[in-house]
């Protein structure tokens, strides 16, 4: 796996709001956001656009829980917001999140997606240090890590992390 360099310059890594358990019978993949999980995606999405943070892009997992996450930055960002959702993102590594991410051509790219990969992709991106310096908790659900690359380190570097 190698590590992307600029297109995009910048990237968003969104790990989605907290989900329903799964009622008897249900699969995973059809879990919802929780009452709480709603309202977390809403405050995160306003959050993201009161800071100016917009994507060109945003790639979704195709997840009912991941879907209604992006829904909210859709509504915060506005109907000019390309979203696309890819089936791939659902039990991917952290490879095929990279992967993902490394073949767009726009300059700034939204990935909402699951951990544990959302953090290993972090921590592919930026490295384990500054990831435990940055995240000693672990990738909270609803986090948005603002990662911009660093052109003199030729590196990934954090410059921001939203939480609810």
């Amino acid at each position: 796996m190698t590590v992307p360099l600029p297109p995009p310059n910048r990237i968003y890594l969104l790990r989605h709001a907290e989900a329903a358990w799964a009622e008897p019978g249900q699969r995973d993949f059809d879990r919802p956001l929780n009452e709480k999980g709603y309202g977390d995606a809403e405050i995160i999405a306003d959050k993201a656009a009161d800071k100016g943070f917009r994507p060109d892009l945003l790639i979704s997992s195709t997840a009912l829980r991941c879907r209604a996450t992006a829904d909210a930055v859709h509504r915060a960002m506005g109907v000019t917001l390309d979203v696309r959702y890819v089936d791939a993102l659902y039990n991917a590594t952290v490879g095929t999140y990279i992967e993902i991410i490394d073949a767009q051509d726009a300059a700034a790219v939204m990935l909402v997606g699951h951990n544990p990969t959302i953090e290993q992709a972090l921590e592919a991106l930026i490295g384990h240090e500054a990831m435990v310096s940055a995240l000693p908790g672990g990738f909270p659900t609803a986090g948005l890590a603002v990662l911009d690359f660093d052109v003199s380190a030729t590196a990934w570097r954090l410059t921001d992390f939203l939480v609810v």
